[in-house]
This record gives structure tokens, C-alpha cells and sequence, in this order.
């Protein structure tokens, strides 16, 4: 049980539960979490040989979004403070965070916080914190996002999770609960939900507003389903497939892309405020 330092095939840090399951993570390397060991059965897809080459992007894991979900116009996050550069999906997936078990020793924190290199591009004083808990065939997120007292205006934000899950191959994926149209990000236009999901093996990239609260992933050759239980705010999803690779990223956002930018769905937070987002992935199936 605990945390423990492993150093192949990458370094890093693995939780082991009491009942067996595990969590691996790389505080250094975006606070990423590269593996999800749930009843036996590793959920996630990793890349660890790309994983290995930095300045390559990750293929793998739970990368987290913030302060942006997607891209902003130009890559500029234009405010009444200034226009600062801001790349897609922001900075927090490529910064290193810090790492401690929960108190309780269900999972793991993970903390970021506003510093020079974050203030370069996104000129407020925060605090992320990600809390894992490892629950029987579940894992549940709490990110806390505190905007420090003392700090000047309102301080706007989207936050979303990108895990990739790993099926035994993209003909044998499906989802389930997903509304009947989604905005097609790769031609940032509406699109027919049963359309896109056709696609699944030739890539998809689309973001939908589930009508009820949880999306299910189902893969007809394991027999296994990861269900991505959705509370608002964090309740829009994202599908993303890149062939050929056997993996399907389910991931909850806040908001669209651009939110910064047009305003829909963006959140804010005042100096001293704090906001909690939630989401939960339930394994069921073969094991």
C-alpha cells in the first residue's frame, strides 16, 4: 500500500490501494497519471516509448486541461490586463505538480500553483489540486480550483481531463448516451451523432451535451465498459480517436472550445473563491 518510486519502464511514483488496485503517476511530467490498474485490468492506454522523448507529445494517461480546454483564436488569451499567449489545452499538462497519498489512503493529491511561468501566460494567482480516489471497480476525480485571495478581478477558467482508455480495437468500440448531434471539431461544424460514431476507426474529434449524466464506452472484444459518470459543470464530452491507435479517449470538459474567448460556458471565479468539479468512471464487464 502507499506510494512507491519505480523506475521502469519511465520513472515513476505507483499507488497501491488495499484491495490490489493502482494508480502510476509523473508529478514531473504535467501531474500525468499513466496507468489505472481496476479490478486487475490495466483501463488505460499508454504510450511509455513515446512517453520517453519530452519533447514529443504524451499519446496516454489522464493529461489534464486547464486553464483551457482546445485552443483559443491565434493562441492568445486576450484580457483586461493584457493579451498573453496561451497554447492549446493550456499549461498545466506540461508543468510539474506535486504529489501526496490522501490522508484517508484511498488515492492520491496532485497540486499545481500559479507561478512566474504561469503568470507569463495566464496573469492569476491559483491553486489546482486533483484528488484520485480508488474505489472497487471506480475511480472518482475531485479537481478544487481556488482563485487566491489578494489577487485582482475575476479569474476565468475551463477545465476538462483527457484519459485515454484502451480497447482491444476500434471496430469493436461503440458508445452509448451520447445526444443525437455533436459539433464535429474537425470541421467545427454540427454533425450527425451516429455519423460520427461510425468513424471511430478512421478518427474522430467531437464534443457533445450529454442529455442524461453519465456516457458509456463498451468493447465488444473484452466484454468490458468504462462508464464516465458526468456533474455539471463538468459534464460536456469529448470523443477522440487517433488510428490505429486500440484506444478511445472519453473525456468530461466545462466548457467548448474558445470558451475563453466567446464566453459560453466560461467559468470565473473571484479573488478568495473556490469551485469543485467532479466526474467518475465505473469499470463493469469482463475482469
Amino acid at each position: 500500500m502507499g506510494l512507491q518510486a519505480i523506475e521502469g519502464p519511465y520513472p515513476h511514483r505507483c499507488f497501491t490501494a488495499a484491495n490490489g488496485d493502482q494508480l502510476r503517476v509523473v508529478p514531473e511530467r504535467g501531474g500525468l497519471v499513466t496507468g489505472w490498474v481496476s479490478g486487475g485490468q490495466e483501463r488505460l492506454y499508454f504510450d511509455a516509448e513515446r512517453f520517453t522523448d519530452p519533447a514529443k507529445s504524451v499519446r496516454g494517461g489522464i493529461p489534464v486541461l486547464f486553464p483551457i480546454c482546445g485552443n483559443l483564436p491565434g493562441n492568445r488569451l486576450d484580457l483586461p490586463q493584457g493579451s498573453y499567449a496561451l497554447a492549446q489545452h493550456g499549461f498545466a499538462r506540461d508543468l510539474p505538480w506535486q504529489l501526496q497519498p490522501l490522508s484517508d489512503g484511498s488515492g492520491i493529491r496532485l497540486v499545481l500553483e500559479s507561478n512566474p511561468q504561469t503568470l507569463a501566460a495566464f496573469p492569476f494567482a491559483f491553486r489546482l489540486s486533483l484528488d484520485y480516489w480508488l474505489e472497487p471497480l471506480a475511480l472518482e476525480i475531485l479537481a478544487t480550483v481556488e482563485h487566491n485571495p489578494g489577487s485582482e478581478g475575476a479569474m476565468p477558467f475551463s477545465l476538462g481531463l483527457h484519459p485515454y482508455f484502451a480497447v482491444s480495437s476500434l471496430k469493436a468500440a461503440s458508445l452509448h448516451g451520447l445526444p443525437e448531434t455533436c459539433l464535429d471539431h474537425h470541421q467545427m461544424a454540427s454533425s450527425s451523432m451516429v455519423e460520427q460514431l461510425a468513424k471511430l476507426p478512421e478518427g474522430v474529434d467531437l464534443l457533445a451535451n450529454p442529455t442524461g449524466d453519465a456516457v458509456r464506452l463498451a468493447d465488444a472484444g473484452s466484454g468490458q465498459t468504462i462508464t464516465l459518470e458526468l456533474t455539471a459543470p463538468l459534464d460536456l464530452a469529448v470523443v477522440w480517436t487517433e488510428p490505429p491507435r486500440p484506444m478511445v479517449c472519453l473525456e468530461p470538459w466545462t466548457a467548448p472550445r474558445g470558451s475563453l474567448a466567446t464566453g459560453d460556458r466560461c467559468l470565473e471565479l473571484e479573488p478568495g473563491q473556490t469551485l469543485q468539479l467532479r466526474c467518475r468512471y465505473v469499470c463493469s464487464g469482463a475482469g
